[in-house]
C-alpha cells in the first residue's frame, strides 16, 4: 500500500469486525497508529494481539477518547443499537473522518435522524463499512454492467446461504435480538441490497417478504451446527448466549423477499442461516445476456444471449482464511485513499441509508404480512438529507 502519512486512529467498539478489518489493514501495509479504544468488553483485542498490533490505551468512555484527539480517523464498531448515539458524539467531538460499520442504524426513524445529523456535520466526513463494495469481483461486475454487457437488467435472482457455523455464531451473538442488531437481514444482507440497488440504478417501489425461525431452537443444541472455523467457535461477542437454542432470539434464521424497483427490475432474494451448501450468488438477467456473480467461489461469468457470443469467466483468489474475497484488504486501501484525499470512498452515506431502508421495508412487510409501498421512505429520506421538514 502506498503510504504518505501515519494516521492516528481512535476506536469506539473494538469488536470482532473492526478487529478483523484492522488486521487486514496492517497485513496490507497500512502503518497506522492505533491510539486507543473505548469498549467495556473489547472482544476484538485477541485478533489484534495475534498479529502483534498494539491496541493502544483503553479509555473509560467515548468522551475521554475524543478528548485525547486529534485523530485522523475515528472508527465506530459498536453494536448497531449504539451507532446513532456514538455517531452523534463522534461528529460533535471530532473534526476528522468517521468510519462506521454497517448498518448505520437499525430503524426507519433512526435513518432519518442520521440523515439530518450527517447533513449538519458534512456527508463527506462519514465513511460506511459496506465492505462488499470494495471487493475486486464487485468492482469488476459494476464495470461490466456500466459498459452495458448484458443490456437492460430485467430480473435478478439472489441468495445468501450461510454455512452452519456462521449461522450458529449469529444465534449466539448480540445480532440474535432486534433491539441490538435490528434484524438478521438488516445486519447481514444490507451489503447485498446496497450493491444490487447500485447495479439496478433505481430505488425499490414495493416489497414483500416471508420468513421466520425454524433452525436455531431447542432441537439445534444437540446437532453439529456449532462446528466450524475456530474464530466462530471461540468468540461470540458482547452479550453472547450460552448456546444455539435461540431461547431469547427474536430475529429470523431464514427469510425470502421480493422487490420491484422504480425502473421495472424485479428481484427475488432467498436467505438461510444454516445451509449444507453455502452460497452467496447474484444472477442478473438482462436483454443481451446474463451476469452471474458467485461470492463463495469468487467467480464472475457473463453469458451472452447470442448463441455464438463468447462467454467471459473470471476468478479471484483472496488471502488464505479470508471470508470476504480480499474485500477487507481492498477497503483498507480505500480508507487510506480517502484519508489522503486521493479518491472518494466507494459507497456514499445516501447509498447506505437507501440499502438499510430497503431492508427495513422488507422486514416491515414480513411483520405486517402485506406488500409495503416504499414511496414515503424516499420522500422522508430526501427531505431529511436536504434539511427540510417532513
Amino acid at each position: 500500500m502506498h503510504q504518505r502519512k501515519k494516521h492516528r486512529i481512535g476506536v469506539i467498539g473494538l469488536g470482532m469486525r473492526l478487529g478483523m478489518l484492522l488486521r487486514a489493514a496492517r497485513a496490507e501495509g497500512w502503518d497506522f497508529d492505533l491510539a486507543g479504544y473505548s469498549d467495556p468488553d473489547p472482544v476484538g483485542l485477541p485478533l489484534l494481539a495475534e498479529q502483534g498490533i498494539d491496541a493502544g490505551r483503553p479509555y473509560p468512555d467515548i468522551q475521554a477518547l475524543l478528548a485525547d484527539g486529534a485523530y485522523d480517523l475515528v472508527m465506530i464498531g459498536s453494536p448497531n443499537h449504539l451507532h446513532l448515539q456514538h455517531l452523534k458524539e463522534t461528529l460533535e467531538g471530532h473534526s476528522g473522518l468517521v468510519f462506521i460499520e454497517k448498518p448505520i442504524v437499525r430503524t426507519e426513524e433512526e435513518s432519518f435522524e442520521a440523515a439530518r445529523l450527517i447533513r449538519q456535520h458534512g456527508k463527506d466526513r462519514v465513511l460506511v463499512g459496506l465492505v462488499a463494495r470494495s471487493a475486486p469481483i464487485v468492482r469488476t461486475a459494476m464495470e461490466r454492467l456500466d459498459a452495458n454487457v448484458i443490456g437492460d437488467i430485467i430480473s435478478i435472482d439472489a441468495t445468501e446461504h450461510l454455512p452452519p457455523a456462521h449461522g450458529a455464531y449469529l444465534a449466539r451473538n448480540w445480532r440474535r435480538r432486534a433491539e441490538w442488531g435490528g434484524s438478521y437481514m438488516l445486519d447481514k444482507v444490507c451489503h447485498d441490497f446496497d450493491i444490487l440497488g447500485r447495479m439496478v440504478g433505481a430505488r425499490p417501489v414495493r416489497v414483500a417478504s416471508f420468513g421466520g425461525r425454524r433452525i436455531f431452537n431447542a432441537e439445534a443444541v444437540g446437532q453439529s451446527r456449532d462446528e466450524g472455523p475456530a474464530i466462530l467457535r471461540r468468540l461470540s461477542g458482547w452479550n453472547a448466549a450460552p448456546d444455539i437454542s435461540g431461547a431469547d432470539m427474536d430475529v429470523t434464521d431464514h427469510q425470502v423477499a421480493i422487490v420491484e424497483y422504480a425502473n421495472g427490475v424485479r428481484l427475488s432474494f432467498h436467505s438461510n442461516t444454516s445451509a449444507a451448501a453455502p452460497e452467496r450468488r447474484w444472477n442478473l438477467v438482462g436483454r443481451a445476456g446474463t451476469l452471474t456473480i458467485d461470492l463463495v467461489q469468487n467467480t464472475l461469468v457473463i453469458t451472452p444471449l447470442e448463441a455464438r457470443g463468447t462467454v467471459e469467466q473470471l476468478r479471484w483468489r483472496g488471502p488464505p482464511g479470508d471470508s470476504h474475497g480480499g474485500a477487507d484488504q481492498a477497503m483498507a486501501r480505500d480508507l487510506v485513499a480517502a484519508l489522503d484525499g486521493e479518491r472518494a470512498f466507494p459507497v456514499s452515506v445516501t447509498d447506505s441509508l437507501v440499502a438499510g431502508l430497503t431492508v427495513m421495508a422488507i422486514d416491515r412487510a414480513l411483520d405486517e404480512e402485506r406488500i409495503v409501498d416504499c414511496a414515503s421512505l424516499w420522500t422522508r429520506l430526501d427531505a431529511a438529507e436536504a434539511g427540510e421538514a417532513t
